[in-house]
């Protein structure tokens, strides 16, 4: 029979040099043991043990335990319930999809817009059902995007509008740390993970309580997963940009692209062309910095609302000091990896700055051994984010930092305001840069008000004036208390970076019980862009929500 033991702990300097299944199983046969009163608990017979989770439990530091759950067979019955796992599986189809009118027609095939983690994965679920989905991106393929990324942090100039750090093949993902954390319950995370997997990411992100895979490594994954996709009748099309939609009632007809030749061809992309695609389906699988095409969409009439998102900077520390505070013993570093936090603070205010008070101020995508980077999609706008390869080896550990912004603080109530706040703190940070196109200072200067950007005077500190007044005084009001959690996180020497503004999208694009976009037939808004996912993970995971609702097929009266 098959049993499900959990809270099986192991001291992690006890792994060092030895097989982790071995360890594991004797913790299993200690726990029979406990369990049966029965002596000769070293004699059953343990196979196929397989690991179900993996965490750290650091409370009494620095007696720090790695914890596991496991599944494995035994050859006697014991007293412990059998394992219970979720299977996810596509949708049962009959031979081909029938399309709105009954009719069978391969000639139109579902599009997908944008291929990062939510469009990838739709397109992928959909070309597993045999629907041959077209997959539009903007971007260019992993190679072509890395060396413009590169270029653009080396010269520190305009970044390209279409292959950068957000636009591309893999997304913003591509250039982060790779964080496959998720606060959503939902049985689609075992098959993401599984085809990470499958396409080279290490296997045990199966079962790590945080898993990771690196700015590196992605850029190898997201590659075998597109050549999938390929392989299974989808086609991916890069440098070419969706711009508009055509209908027949509201429901979708066509859509039109402008392509400027396929860099997975290394061909020029001088060469622009534009072409219509009939599609009956399309998943807008956008991401939160197609400013542009949220645009496209509001002059169109789709209904959007304003959602409140967050703004603030990268906070970056020794790495080792982190290690330090939430391990007891920094030495733990080489056999756990570099730890990693989350902090958050509701805001008390002050008599100065009454619209601190209630601010949420916490950290966000949080990078062990990273780096901070250029994120910038728009000229002369500074963007700031965090990203880590898989070894996670830099020695520096960074953060977001970040403060609520709430629609109320937007200019307007037209939908599309947030972009229009964010678009006015990036062309600040911009205009107060210091070095490497961003504005930068230290936490201490932060705190004085005192620095100097490249344009400024002394005694103006560049980060503060890149930021909104609320989100300047919260930061101070929440950074002794983290200080506090976390001792040498409020130093002076702790480095800041503006501005943070793309942790989540400013706007949300309205859809129904189906995903449709309410109004529309055929369109449905999916992934981080349109509001509803805030992560790889998550991200992911809607995209495959989206192909299960075309698959089934989706109503159109």
């Amino acid at each position: 029979m098959r049993y499900r033991l959990s809270q099986l702990k192991i001291d992690p300097r006890s792994t060092v040099g030895k097989d982790l299944e071995k360890l594991l199983e004797a913790a299993v046969r200690k726990e029979i043991g406990r369990s049966t009163n029965r002596k000769e608990a070293r004699s059953v017979k343990i196979d196929a043990l397989e690991i179900i989770r993996e965490s750290i439990d650091a409370r009494k530091k620095p007696d720090v335990k790695l914890v596991y759950t496991v599944d494995f067979d035994c050859n006697e019955q014991l007293p412990f319930d059998e394992a219970k796992r979720e299977q996810y599986a596509v949708p049962s189809l009959g031979e081909k999809w029938t399309t709105a009118d009954g009719q069978q027609e391969d000639s139109e095939r579902p599009v997908v817009v944008g291929f990062g983690p939510c469009g990838m994965f739709a397109a992928l679920v959909l070309a597993e059902a045999g629907l041959k989905p077209i997959v539009i991106e903007r971007g260019k393929c992993v190679e072509e995007r890395v060396a413009d990324v590169e270029q653009f942090w080396t010269k520190c100039e305009a970044p390209d509008p279409e292959s950068n750090v957000q636009f591309g093949e893999g997304g913003a993902g591509t250039f982060s740390d790779g964080k496959l954390t998720t606060g959503i319950k939902d049985i689609r995370i075992r098959k993401v993970l599984e085809e990470l997997v499958e396409s080279g990411a290490n296997p045990a992100i199966l079962y790590q309580h945080r898993p990771h895979i690196g700015t590196d490594k992605l850029r190898e994954i997201v590659p075998a997963i597109r050549r999938k996709i390929e392989r299974l009748g989808g086609e991916v099309r890069f440098c070419t940009k969706f711009e508009d939609f055509e209908f027949d009632e509201k429901r979708i007809r066509r859509i039109k692209v402008v392509g400027h030749g396929n860099s997975a061809s290394h061909a020029d992309c001088a060469d622009v062309h534009i072409d219509f695609i009939a599609t009956s389906c399309v998943i807008l699988a956008i991401g939160h910095s197609a400013r542009d095409t949220f645009q496209m969409l509001h002059e169109h009439g789709f209904q959007m609302e304003q959602k409140p998102f967050s703004i603030g900077v990268r906070i970056e520390h020794p790495q080792e000091l982190i290690n330090a505070n939430q391990y007891g013993d920094p030495e733990l570093a080489k056999i756990l990896g570099p730890a990693d936090y989350k902090l958050s603070y509701r805001c008390k205010g002050s008599e100065d700055c009454v619209d601190a008070v209630g601010r949420g101020v916490y950290t966000f995508c949080m990078c062990p051994g990273g780096q901070v980077i250029n994120a910038s999609t728009e000229a002369d706008t500074s963007v700031t984010n965090g990203m880590s390869v898989s070894n996670r080896d830099s020695g520096i550990a960074n953060s977001g930092l970040l403060v609520d912004v709430r629609t109320e603080d937007f200019a307007d109530d037209h939908p599309l305001s947030g972009i229009e706040f964010q678009r006015k703190y990036e062309r600040l940070a911009w205009e107060n840069r210091t070095e490497g196109g961003m504005a930068r200072s230290t936490y201490g200067q932060f705190r004085r008000g005192t620095g100097k950007s490249l344009s400024g005077a002394l005694n103006e500190n560049p980060v503060r004036k890149s930021l909104p007044a609320f989100a300047s005084e919260a930061i101070m009001e929440a950074m002794p208390v983290f200080g506090r959690r976390i001792k040498g996180f409020d130093r002076d020497d702790a480095k800041l970076t503006a501005v943070e503004s793309r942790s989540s999208s400013p706007v949300r694009v309205l859809r129904d019980e189906n995903m449709q976009a309410i109004g529309f037939k055929g369109i449905i808004p999916a992934g981080e862009g349109p509001g509803y996912a805030g992560g790889i993970m998550s991200a992911a995971v809607d995209g495959i929500k989206a192909a299960e609702k075309i698959i089934i097929g989706l109503p159109q009266r």
